[in-house]
């Protein structure tokens, strides 16, 4: 522990706080729309930081780093591969999915498909997001207990504590707002830190040629289904990302919407190309350390100067923060629109909705953390969660998007098998050592194409209701 690196994360934090007081005595949230869409009110700049920063958590600077550790850059730039690709899947699909304006992707899917499949799709999405925002509290356990005297677990606490307040204070105006300045802080400290620790290394021959065997391979010793396994959940999360889709719609416009997706696109390069870089670096300079400590190690173990490795440990709490408050306030609108309102009939978009959706917050946050406990490493439970949804969620989406002979039943049968596949293979211990997605997207996508050409095909009026045709 450094004093300098306290300090610097008490500043972020107190920072945080701020923000989240600022936006809570505003005045700025009448009701639930406002907590959840920020009024529709977004400037490109911030609707850039917050995409990135969103999409950017733990799962990326821990988990991420730590397959980048493990498996060397080749298969780290592989992993992360899904991002840019699914980016630019969405550029075609942003004005599409701003112009839907939909609260919840259930909500989306229930203009086409009905009721039922909105309730189901709540509950996979809920569950989903739930495994995220604790991956997200264990991630930023890790790195509070580097930098303070807590114990990784009260670190996990006290970070629970930051996510749920910044995120039942002010929404989305206090996340996004707050987004811009994490967004800010991580990028210069990775891309500062990169040519020193180089130099540490010794340079870049020396750092390939101090890479382990395996992890100078272009898989990093894993075979192409493995690596398949780990590319696929990324990639299939971002394009049916309820986040994402929930930051397109507080966009200004259409056009803001369309390029803020081009600037996500263009700034994921400045995150992900340093971490596998900084990550498999630390492979050569600290060989056997956990590998989720992979760059927080970089930080925290002298390998930086004190006030730069300040800033990249306050940086990963900073993704942490507000990756895991998005996921958040992401899921609470599963409970206050797909549930509330649906079996309780209640009011979503004023003061009543606005208290709704801040009870399930609190709700999810003790949820969360329980989940936490039982997911020995942040990857794990990142590739577990993004696999539920993006195996169960994404093909269903898809069709509703872009296939018109979809149908209900189609729907349906891609929900359950999806997400009964996924769990079904994480309670067999992953055969193969293989990552579920590589079952569970084919099983999904198969029971979508054959249950709706089964059935009845959906009456024309079906896509102009969903305001996607």
């Amino acid at each position: 522990m450094q004093t300098v690196h306290l300090a610097i994360l008490a500043v972020y934090l107190l920072a945080m706080v701020g923000v989240a007081v600022y936006f809570l005595r505003s005045g700025r949230l009448g009701g639930g729309d406002d907590f959840l869409f920020a009024g529709r009110s977004l400037p490109r700049p911030v609707m850039v930081a917050t995409l990135l920063v969103t999409w950017v958590g733990s799962g990326t600077v821990i988990g991420g780093a730590n397959f980048a550790y493990t498996y060397g850059p080749v298969a780290g730039l592989v992993f992360f591969a899904g991002t840019p690709l699914g980016i630019l899947v969405l550029l075609l699909a942003a004005r599409r999915i701003r112009r839907a304006s939909r609260h919840t992707v259930p909500e989306l899917l229930e203009a086409r498909f009905g009721t039922g499949v909105r309730t189901v799709a709540a509950a996979v999405t809920a569950l989903a997001y739930i495994g995220l925002v604790a991956s997200q509290f264990i991630g930023g356990g890790y790195v509070v207990g580097l930098i303070t005297p807590l114990s990784a677990t009260q670190g996990t606490v006290l970070v629970a504590v930051v996510v749920t307040l910044l995120t039942v204070t002010g929404g989305l105006f206090s996340v996004a707002y707050t987004d811009f300045l994490s967004a800010i802080l991580i990028v210069l400290g990775l891309f500062v830190s990169l040519p020193l620790v180089f130099s540490a290394v010794g340079g870049p021959a020396a750092y390939w040629d101090g890479l382990p065997a395996a992890a100078a391979t272009p898989t990093g010793g894993l075979t192409a289904l493995q690596l398949l396994g780990y590319f696929l959940p990324l990639f299939l999360l971002l394009l049916a990302d309820q986040n994402i889709y929930q930051r397109l719609t507080a966009a200004q416009d259409e056009r803001t919407a369309r390029a803020s997706t081009l600037g996500m696109l263009v700034s994921s390069f400045f995150v992900f190309i340093p971490v596998v870089l900084l990550a498999s670096a630390a492979a050569v300079l600290m060989p056997g350390i956990n590998g989720d400590m992979a760059i927080l190690a970089l930080a925290s173990e002298g390998h930086l100067p004190a006030v730069l490795g300040g800033l990249i440990l306050a940086g990963a709490v900073a993704f942490v923060i507000t990756t895991g408050s998005s996921f958040m306030l992401s899921a609470a609108s599963n409970i206050a629109y797909d549930l509330y309102a649906r079996f309780a009939e209640g009011e979503t978009g004023g003061r009543r909705g606005l208290a709704v959706q801040r009870g399930a917050v609190l709700a999810i946050a003790v949820v969360a953390f329980v989940l936490g406990l039982f997911f020995p490493t942040v990857l794990e439970l990142q590739m577990y969660s993004y696999t539920i949804y993006g195996a169960a969620i994404t093909p269903a989406v898809f069709a509703v998007l872009f296939w018109k002979r979809a149908t209900t039943a189609g729907a349906v049968a891609a929900l359950v098998v999806g997400a009964a596949t996924t769990i079904g293979w994480h309670l067999a211990g992953t055969p193969g050592d293989v990552n579920g997605v590589v079952a569970a997207l084919p099983a999904a996508l198969i029971a979508l194409v054959a249950a709706s050409l089964l059935t009845k095909a959906p009456d024309p009026g079906a896509l102009e209701a969903a305001g996607v045709d």
